[in-house]
């Protein structure tokens, strides 16, 4: 091979090494531009409602998992700025769907009443005297106003394990202003609206169960 078809190769061989190098770095520009997702919990507060006297009724009750409303099934976290528009944030996610978080929330708040023999959750293999259903109907951030406010909104039935008869239906609905106009700030007020909403379904749980002994004042 003659010098300059060397030197052409060499050239060409350096240019495709510079291009090569070009590339990878714009992939690695772009790699660190793409913002990563931030993943949010609901939680249970750090302070508890008192439990009740022990013996308002004393039945077992068990609590099937939730359902959740079309929308609200899945890990991605929902505002509103319309009605009727549901629209997800981009970057920002649940660590896992709103149900299944809920799940475990709801045998906290009704155990902590201390009015039941015993809270289940299923799948389980005990059988109870009362059967808890839910679903939620709203998990949302609302921008309707100023500031934002995170909203849950549940639907429940108590039912008779025995009969199969509802014992009582109730909707919950909370609300709670956001510290801040952002997945942030919603995430906190959604979780003060879940904590409300279940202290309000544990009541109707301990109102409607059967057998239960008036409070003494």
């Amino acid at each position: 091979m003659s010098r300059n078809a060397l030197m052409d190769s060499s050239r060409l061989l350096l240019a495709a090494v510079a291009l090569a190098w070009a590339l990878s770095g714009c992939n690695a520009m772009q790699l660190k531009a793409t913002p990563q997702p931030a993943f949010y919990t609901l939680d249970n507060p750090t302070t508890t409602t008192p439990a009740q006297p022990p013996g308002v009724a004393a039945a077992t009750l068990i609590v099937n998992p939730p359902h959740a409303a079309s929308g609200f099934d899945s890990q991605r976290i929902i505002y509103v700025r319309a009605t009727h528009q549901l629209e997800y944030f981009a970057h920002s996610e649940w660590v896992d769907t709103p149900a299944r978080m809920l799940a475990p929330l709801i045998v906290t708040a009704l155990q902590n009443r201390g009015a039941f023999r015993a809270v289940v959750l299923m799948p389980s293999a005990a059988s109870g005297d009362l059967r808890l259903d839910t679903e939620i109907l709203r998990l949302q951030q609302d921008f309707a106003g100023s500031p934002s406010r995170g909203r849950f909104t549940l639907r429940a039935y108590l039912e008779d394990s025995a009969t199969r008869r509802i014992l009582a239906t109730r909707e919950f609905d909370a609300s709670v202003a956001a510290g801040s106009d952002d997945p942030q700030g919603g995430v906190v007020a959604a979780n003060q609206a879940v904590w409300e909403v279940l202290q309000q379904l544990a009541d109707f749980c301990v109102e409607t169960a059967p057998g239960r002994k008036p409070r003494t004042q």
